[in-house]
C-alpha cells in the first residue's frame, strides 16, 4: 500500500513539475511560457500586472524570439515578438482600453504621432468589440511584411502595417516614459 502511494505522490508531483514548466501564475492568470504564433514559436520574455486606482485591469506577457532585458533593443528589433493582454477585470470596457492606448502612444510615439494617428485609429476599431474578464488579445510583430497582427480570443481581428507602428506599440510598455515602470521591468525579466 506504501509503495502505491508513494507512486501516485510521485506521479502526481510529476504532472505538477511538467505543467509549471510549461506556464507560470501571475495575479491568479494563467500565462503560458510560450505561444506559437503566425508559425512561430517565441518565449515569455516578462509578465506582469497593470493596476488602475488599485484595481488589477490586465495580465500582460511579452514574447520574443530572443530573449532580452534590453528596452530599446526590443523596440528596435525587426524581430517576431508579441505582446498578450488578459483581461482580469470587469472594469474595462472597449473604450477604456483604447482611451488608454491613446495615452500610451502620446508618450511613446513622440513627434511621429500625428503620423502614426490613421493607424492607432485602426487598432483601436480591432479593440472595439465589448470586452469582457478573461478575454485574451495578442498583438503580434511579423517582420516579413511589418505588421502588427491583431488577436482576440484567438480570433483574427485584422492587421496594421509599419515599422514605425510597431516601434510605437511596444514603445507604450517599454519606451523611457512607459505607462507603468512596475509593469516594464516585469515584461522585462527584471
Amino acid at each position: 500500500m506504501k509503495k502505491i502511494l508513494l507512486i501516485l505522490t510521485l506521479l502526481l508531483s510529476l504532472q505538477f513539475t511538467v505543467s509549471a514548466q510549461t506556464h507560470i501564475d501571475v495575479n491568479g492568470v494563467t500565462v503560458p511560457r510560450k505561444i506559437d504564433i503566425l508559425n512561430k514559436t517565441l518565449q515569455l520574455n516578462g509578465a506582469g500586472g497593470r493596476s488602475k486606482m488599485w484595481l488589477e485591469v490586465y495580465v500582460q506577457a511579452l514574447y520574443l524570439s530572443q530573449l532580452s532585458q534590453d528596452p530599446q533593443f526590443i523596440i528596435d528589433s525587426d524581430t517576431e515578438m508579441a505582446i498578450r493582454i488578459e483581461i482580469t477585470s470587469s472594469m474595462v470596457s472597449a473604450n477604456k482600453l483604447t482611451k488608454a492606448m491613446n495615452v500610451g502612444f502620446e508618450k511613446s510615439a513622440g513627434s511621429n504621432l500625428e503620423e502614426l494617428r490613421p493607424r492607432i485609429e485602426q487598432l483601436k476599431t480591432f479593440l472595439s468589440d465589448k470586452i469582457t474578464e478573461k478575454d485574451v488579445f495578442i498583438l503580434a510583430y511579423n517582420p516579413i511584411d511589418q505588421t502588427i497582427n491583431v488577436f482576440k480570443n484567438e480570433a483574427f481581428k485584422g492587421k496594421i502595417t509599419g515599422f514605425d507602428f510597431k516601434k510605437a506599440l511596444f514603445g507604450i510598455w517599454l519606451s523611457d516614459k512607459p505607462v507603468d515602470e512596475t509593469l516594464k521591468k516585469n515584461l522585462l525579466g527584471q
